[in-house]
């Protein structure tokens, strides 16, 4: 089957396009006078598309055709339209350029239940624009309620490239609590947050590496640096959603995504551990409303004391809510929410936090030596998958020691596991989870935050952090992710971008000319790449036959656009499983209607999930 052919005739043109508009008008009236009989052909078709496959043997193609929620062949107009019976639904894609759905291999959606509490500054391009949402949002959010950001942002996307000022913050904000958490670095706090959260008392957690900016007379500013389990900690001392209100947040996230074409997602863990997560995801499953496929890897922190986290996997996952590896917990969904292993995080004691704005985060190698042998042989012998946060190149070296000792007597064996974050990975390091059969799983920080990294380590550094051509070229299963919605923002076109171009979202330079990627491979590393992560590498990240129906037409032509527009793409139709999930400018009537939005107040109601949304 062929592609779309490049040189028409105008007379051929005009032709082509009464014929798609006279098919796709045929096919939302039905011919009174024919059998209701089930007949053979296609659910719907996508034609007069620009198809990016990512297909070697089939790169190109102008339509495919679903049924059942699988990709049901992939050609020309002409050959596709064969396929085409009286139910049939045909959709005119008007050239526009359609690409396989995204797959997010590493974000937290159910780490941000609350996230219809948050204001999303993700993508706004003024801190004047950002402090104007807090205000008006300020004046909506009800008497015992906070006013939040958290994470998704840098300052570096600001046109005025700075944080914003305590006194800017608080004229804003003067009659609310108010938290603005710049990923997982620190945060500002106005003088009704610090009484909420008791700064300067016994209320306030105690975690190791707290820093409190001080005024001339040395008491707290408002600002306070941290690390993730400071964080963390904080959103346990603020007014919690209901559960109405979580289901809806999981709506509107999902909705968030599904706006920029992602169709799946690997839920790496947080504050909600299973099952108490998955409970929240079985509402919008069992009425079949989940509109991503969610497999999740399990992160159990306890309590908040001392805790062996991999124990509390196991004891989770064998007897409070008993699940293998690969279940899906979803009824009818592929891949809808299965439980993929442990992780990110399986020790506290060996997390290395990646904030930027400080030093590396270095683990005695006899203390990551031990853990693998106690902990990570647990679950190797038990064949249950896991994901290692990893951020420094110093901490993956010992940990790849044990692994390899431990494999000499406990054979991986083939089991999936990879490498979280990963930035500073060397070249031998990236051989050796190779020969382990690992994958790594980068994410796309330094779009945002490099310009931070610049400063606490160097410009030549950042150059080559990470090694992406060196990974790419490497062929390990490799995968870009967000790392959403704290470390930073869930939009993937802003990691596309900087792969591509090289640039932050400042317009530095961060990425070495010979260290960037081509469009195509920078793609793949959200689609097919991704893939692997969730054991459906033979049925997503490709537009082919048989393949699940997962895809995207964007709203101008990824391949084609200059540069400086990746990060701006968006889709205009998003389809899951064969069936529409978002539908913007032509396509609006087609996407589903959303449940009303829990708070009423929520900002994601005023704002949107991402700038330009609303």
């Amino acid at each position: 089957m062929t592609a779309i052919h490049k040189n028409h005739s105008n007379e051929d043109k005009i032709i082509r396009k009464i014929f798609i508009a006279f098919v796709t008008s045929l096919s939302f009236s039905a011919v009174q006078a024919q059998t209701t009989q089930e007949q053979p052909g296609a659910d719907l078709i996508i034609l007069n598309a620009k198809i990016f496959t990512g297909n070697r043997a089939q790169p190109e193609a102008s339509a495919l055709a679903i049924k059942e929620g699988r990709i049901y062949s992939v050609g020309s107009d002409v050959d596709i339209l064969d396929l085409k019976n009286f139910k049939t639904q045909v959709i005119d894609a008007r050239s526009r350029r359609l690409i396989p759905g995204i797959i997010d291999a590493h974000t937290h959606v159910l780490n941000d239940m609350a996230y219809n509490y948050n204001v999303r500054w993700d993508g706004v391009p003024t801190l004047r624009r950002a402090l104007t949402m807090l205000s008006e949002q300020a004046a909506r959010t009800p008497e015992g309620q906070w006013v939040k950001v958290i994470g998704g942002w840098s300052p570096s996307q600001f046109e005025e490239n700075r944080f914003p000022t305590l006194a800017e913050l608080h004229e804003a904000v003067p009659d609310r609590p108010m938290i603005v958490q710049y990923a997982y670095n620190r945060a500002f706090l106005n003088k009704q947050a610090m009484e909420a959260l008791g700064v300067g008392t016994d209320r306030f957690p105690k975690l190791p590496d707290t820093e409190f900016e001080k005024d001339s007379r040395g008491n707290p500013t408002g600002v306070v640096h941290g690390y993730t389990w400071l964080f963390l900690a904080l959103e346990t001392m603020v007014p919690q959603p209901t559960l109405d209100e979580q289901v809806s947040s999981i709506v509107y996230s999902i909705h968030g995504l599904n706006r920029v074409g992602v169709t799946s997602i690997i839920d790496n863990g947080g504050r909600w551990p299973y099952p108490e997560a998955q409970a929240r995801v079985d509402v919008l499953a069992r009425d079949n409303r989940l509109n991503v496929r969610m497999p999740f890897v399990d992160l159990q922190l306890g309590d908040g004391g001392p805790a062996n986290m991999v124990d509390l996997e196991l004891k989770a996952i064998t007897k409070t809510a008993p699940i293998s590896p690969g279940q899906n917990l979803h009824p009818t969904l592929a891949h809808g929410h299965e439980y993929r292993g442990a992780g990110e995080v399986l020790s506290g004691e060996v997390h290395d936090h990646e904030n930027f704005d400080r030093p590396a985060v270095i683990i005695a190698p006899e203390k990551m030596r031990r853990f693998v042998e106690q902990d990570v042989m647990k679950l190797i012998q038990r064949r249950i998958p896991f994901r290692m946060h990893a951020s420094y190149d110093e901490n993956i070296s010992p940990f790849l020691d044990a692994l390899e000792k431990v494999n000499e007597t406990t054979p991986l064996d083939g089991l999936k596991w990879s490498l979280e974050h990963a930035e500073t990975i060397s070249p031998e390091n990236i051989d050796r989870v190779k020969k382990l059969g690992g994958g790594i799983a980068l994410d796309a920080k330094m779009a945002l935050h490099a310009d931070g990294f610049i400063k606490t380590y160097s410009r030549e550094k950042a150059l080559e952090t990470p090694r992406l051509r060196t990974l790419v070229d490497s062929g390990i299963p490799l995968a870009m992710t967000t790392d959403a919605f704290r470390a930073a923002t869930f939009n993937p076109w802003v990691g596309i971008s900087w792969m591509v171009t090289g640039k932050s979202v400042s317009g530095s330079e961060v990425l070495a000319e010979n260290n960037r990627l081509s469009r195509a491979e920078a793609l793949k590393l959200f689609t097919s790449g991704a893939a692997w992560f969730m054991n459906a590498e033979a049925e997503l990240g490709v537009i082919a036959p048989g393949n699940l129906a997962d895809f995207a037409v964007l709203d101008r032509d990824y391949f084609a656009v200059p540069e400086d527009q990746i990060s701006s793409i968006s889709s205009v139709l998003t389809i899951m499983d064969g069936k529409v999930v978002f539908g913007a400018q032509d396509y609006s009537a087609l996407s589903p209607k959303l449940p009303e939005i829990l708070p009423a107040w929520s900002p994601v109601k005023y704002f949107g999930s991402y700038h330009g949304e609303k």
